[in-house]
């Protein structure tokens, strides 16, 4: 997919392009805004009530009556982006619809602004959905990658809303390719992802104590990549806020390693003919994973070693990228030549404590199920979820963790319809994780055990996925 010719549509998301507008465009279907009568009052009364609900802390927040929160209704209308959601899933993804509602767009306060959504250009944006016809839980989720607060719409807000979970997701307080400028101190940028998710959570429990008279009686945290990160975090230090997660892919970071520094520098070097392929193989990469190699070296690799070891070592190479990833998309994905020789374990003291900011340790504090692909050609499995797989058995916690590897899955659902023979989407297989969570955590029907779940040889590959069988 391309949104203007030559440059990929990552690329357009990676610059901060935006499809939304402070005001619906036209033909957009608007939000409902009469007050309900007697014979409506049932299926209106969200309406009526919708500016008592405030959300705590915020800086500013609208609402909005919706016939439908889900991606089907709001496509074309500023309650959405679905170019930030671009490459996420497989075209052929079915998706509920028809779930009526209030959703609350707004931020909490924030001095950086990079978030351009709804022309505010302020960080620290959040989108709350509250469901007509609520089950009594409420899920929240951060962005992956650098993308903003509607970035998951299709592949986690529109299921769990139609199952009747109120839905909270936060931008993680910086964004785009330019995020790692945000803070004070090397570290803070990343650090500052998992204060916004723990601010939102707090803040959309009352807020779903407002609209239904009491506060959730089960909240789960989810996400990919680096949500899926967050994910892990929030259950190893404010478990009391959540009664379990599903973790897809989240990135590691530990303060010794593994973590991204020590994974990709490789990769540059690869690039630059200073590593061979069987260098990749031997840092983790998975041999199978070779035909997404070239896309990869385009559209991964470099630019996330840039950004991230200009959040956690800047000192290492000040001009590159310096106080911005790039002025073009060129610049963007370039990644800085220095990064091939980078050995994160000789490098400063300091660097390892910005790290240690954000370490994850494997003390999980409530129930967690992780998914990986054993294809992820940008966090490769053996230096990622195998590990903190291991890390989680170390602290005496793989009572309360289900793994579960998918073959042939990768980091990006949007590459089955490039690879459809070679690849399966793990976005099935979440959504099974995720039903097995809440039944374990409502039921007590445990999930099955740790276990590869095998591409099967025929059927709905990008709609169903069994956990067992």
């Amino acid at each position: 997919m391309r949104l203007f010719p030559g440059v990929p549509l990552f690329a357009a998301l990676l610059t901060g392009v935006t499809v939304l507008a402070p005001a619906s465009p036209a033909g957009a279907k608007a939000p409902t805004t009469a007050s309900p009568t007697a014979a409506d009052a049932p299926a209106a009364a969200h309406c009526a009530r919708q500016d008592r609900v405030r959300v705590p802390g915020a800086e500013r927040q609208q609402s909005a009556c919706l016939d439908d929160l889900t991606t089907t209704g709001l496509a074309g209308t500023p309650y959405t982006d679905m170019a930030d959601q671009a490459g996420l899933a497989a075209k052929a993804t079915r998706n509920p619809s028809g779930v009526s509602g209030v959703q609350i767009d707004g931020y909490f306060p924030d001095d950086s602004l990079l978030n351009a959504t709804h022309g505010w250009a302020h960080d620290a944006q959040f989108v709350i959905r509250l469901p007509d016809h609520w089950n009594g839980g409420l899920v929240v989720t951060g962005s992956p990658g650098s993308r903003r607060q509607y970035s998951t719409d299709a592949l986690i807000s529109d299921q769990v809303l139609a199952r009747g979970f109120a839905y909270a997701a936060t931008d993680k307080g910086n964004t785009g390719p330019d995020f790692f400028t945000d803070g004070k101190e090397p570290g803070d940028a990343v650090a500052e992802w998992n204060r916004r998710v723990t601010e939102l959570t707090r803040a959309a429990k009352k807020v779903v104590r407002q609209r239904y008279g009491h506060a959730p009686e089960r909240t789960y945290m989810t996400g990919i990549s680096n949500a899926g990160y967050l994910t892990r975090w929030q259950l190893e230090n404010r478990p009391e806020l959540y009664d379990g997660g599903v973790d897809w892919e989240g990135v590691l970071w530990t303060t010794r390693g593994p973590n991204l520094l020590t994974s990709l520098p490789v990769t540059v070097a690869r690039t630059q003919g200073l590593a061979t392929d069987e260098d990749l193989i031997a840092a983790g990469f998975a041999p199978g994973s070779r035909f997404l190699w070239p896309y990869h070296e385009k559209a991964y690799w470099g630019l996330t070693q840039k950004l991230f070891r200009a959040e956690f070592d800047p000192a290492y190479d000040p001009a590159c990228p310096g106080s911005t990833a790039g002025g073009t998309v060129e610049q963007i994905f370039a990644p800085c030549a220095s990064d091939a020789a980078y050995d994160y374990a000789s490098r400063p003291a300091s660097v390892h404590r910005a790290v240690a900011k954000v370490a994850l340790t494997g003390r999980i504090g409530k129930p967690l199920i992780t998914l990986h692909g054993d294809l992820d050609t940008l966090l490769p499995i053996a230096t990622d979820s195998d590990v903190y797989d291991r890390m989680i058995d170390a602290r005496g916690r793989g009572g309360l963790h289900r793994y579960y590897t998918v073959q042939d899955g990768t980091h990006t659902d949007g590459l089955y319809d490039t690879y459809p023979d070679r690849l399966r989407p793990i976005l099935p297989c979440y959504r099974s994780a995720f039903d097995a969570l809440t039944r374990w955590v409502e039921e007590g029907t445990a999930p099955p055990a740790d276990r590869t779940i095998a591409r099967p040889a025929s059927g709905d590959v990008v709609n169903s996925c069994a956990l067992e069988g």
